[in-house]
């Protein structure tokens, strides 16, 4: 079967993307991506704010910190230093991966300066990154700032980036918006490329007995992939002109064709990798061919988005409550 597909302009053998995350962090890793047919990786995310923390802690221990609490100057330079040499760092994993990557390498990046987006931005496509992954997370939790206020800062960022760069540019969103399918709308005027669906963010749990917060529930499970596959049949069937690739709970091959299904582009691959190793990517991929040659289809396009012809995005999608209905 002919399993490539096009997202953000690039050419990718087929619709498997491997997300930002350890097992894009380490080149050994990578290539056991690559040689087991990823078409595509997203590079583990440069977080601005860790690498500030992490500064900032090591000049509390270090001897003589006291010296930064009277001068906030001479801490501001340091933690500056730091943010410099971790960005190079990374610009140098990209420029070593690129000499040797026959596939597309997107790199990832979460600011929370205003400068950090544009500047790690440009240095990014310098450095030959095929496109970037903007790594935004607002969490709406502060009583201050109205949902408004909130959905600007996704726009001014991507102008800004947008501003600086001329390589594809895409955002991983949350689902935490009042109007979601109006966001998309507004980052596609704004000049996005392509839309992640969705941000599987840090989710925090009780331990009964100890009565404190524990966090290791990182890995999605399958049924989660029913919200992105909703919002994307949502946005699909608005006629959204963005790319839309598929995250969390993509674990199967079943899953990459429910999301095809309703007009993904591609599907980024994570948790199900942790779990069944790097390898497992060839097994979906047999898995998607064998289901294809079944249903006779040659193609990705033969059966994009065609969920959403035999059922409208009104009935089938937008649906919020149950409720009794006669179907006869």
């Amino acid at each position: 079967m002919n399993l490539t597909t096009k997202y953000m302009g690039l050419e990718l053998k087929n619709p498997f993307i491997v997300g930002s995350s350890r097992l894009t962090g380490d080149l050994k890793s990578i290539r056991q991506c690559i040689n087991a047919g990823a078409s595509a990786i997203v590079l583990k995310s440069l977080f601005e704010e860790q690498i500030r923390l992490e500064a900032e802690s090591h000049l509390r221990k270090a001897r003589g910190g006291d010296v930064y609490y009277w001068f906030p100057e001479a801490k501001d330079h340091v933690v500056g230093l730091s943010v410099e040499a971790n960005l190079e760092n990374y610009l140098g994993f990209l420029s070593e991966l690129n000499k040797e990557s026959d596939v597309p390498i997107i790199a990832s990046i979460n600011c929370v300066t205003p400068e950090g987006w544009p500047k790690f931005a440009s240095a990014i496509q310098e450095a030959g990154a095929d496109a970037l992954e903007l790594n935004i997370a607002i969490f709406p939790f502060n009583n201050s700032q109205n949902s408004a206020e909130i959905e600007q800062l996704y726009f001014d960022i991507l102008k800004e980036v947008k501003g600086q760069v001329s390589i594809p540019v895409s955002i991983k969103l949350g689902y935490y918006f009042t109007n979601l399918c109006s966001v998309a709308h507004q980052l596609v005027e704004g000049g996005v490329d392509g839309l992640v669906l969705f941000n599987r963010y840090f989710r925090p749990d009780i331990n009964i007995n100890t009565m404190g917060m524990v966090g290791d529930d990182y890995l999605s499970k399958p049924d989660e992939t029913l919200i992105p596959m909703r919002w994307i049949a949502l946005m699909t069937g608005n006629d959204l002109k963005c790319d839309l690739v598929a995250s969390t709970g993509v674990h199967t091959y079943e899953e990459v064709i429910k999301q095809i299904l309703v007009g993904a582009k591609a599907v980024q691959l994570c948790s199900t990798l942790y779990i069944n190793g790097n390898h497992y990517i060839r097994e979906i991929e047999d898995g998607l061919n064998k289901w294809m040659e079944e249903n006779r289809f040659k193609t990705l396009d033969d059966f994009r988005g065609k969920a959403l012809s035999n059922q409208t995005t009104d009935v089938s999608f937008e649906r919020i409550q149950y409720m009794k209905r006669d179907f006869e």
